[in-house]
């Protein structure tokens, strides 16, 4: 789900200190490295996404909240990284709870849902953000929420990621 900023935000600062997909899973996604690097490793960007980046002056970026241990984030990211890395588009990542305030301003529901990925124009300016996860899994999950155990539906979520593979994202 998209949605438009409605306040100015300091990603200009933080975004030195943001790492590549590349530093992320190196050093911050030491427990799933494994499964980060394969998803990434045999991603295939659709053709047809190509055409799908912003045209204009750039440069263009992605700012992205994420976690090692986030079941959508190992999904999405890599995806996301492939095909920003084949576009010409700046992905960096920052882990949610090393920077509590920044993630408690794109909170989905009032909860610290992840990934959130931002878009930002050639000035830093935010040109929206979404999350947590593609919106037709989105609303199978609240569909589900209630009536199905967690386990069953991390289950079928990741039946769903691997069916999909990072289009929906795109």
């Amino acid at each position: 789900m998209m949605h438009i900023p409605t306040q100015t935000t300091s990603l200009a600062r933080l975004w030195p200190e943001a790492l590549t997909f590349e530093a992320f899973v190196a050093a911050a996604a030491a427990e799933h490295r494994p499964l980060w690097e394969s998803i990434h490793r045999l991603h295939r960007t659709p053709e047809g996404t190509l055409t799908l980046a912003p045209k204009g002056s750039g440069p263009w970026r992605l700012f992205v909240i994420a976690a090692d241990w986030c079941g959508d984030a190992v999904n999405i990211v890599p995806p996301l990284a492939k095909w920003a890395a084949a576009v010409g588009i700046e992905l960096r990542i920052v882990d949610r709870d090393t920077y509590p305030e920044l993630m408690d301003r794109y909170l989905t529901n009032g909860a610290r849902a992840i990934p959130v990925v931002i878009a930002l124009g050639p000035d830093f300016e935010e040109l929206g953000h979404w999350a947590p996860r593609p919106s037709e899994l989105q609303e199978w999950v609240l569909a589900h929420k209630a009536t199905m155990p967690k386990d069953e539906r991390y289950k079928e979520t990741r039946r769903w990621y691997a069916r999909d593979r990072g289009e929906s994202t795109i």
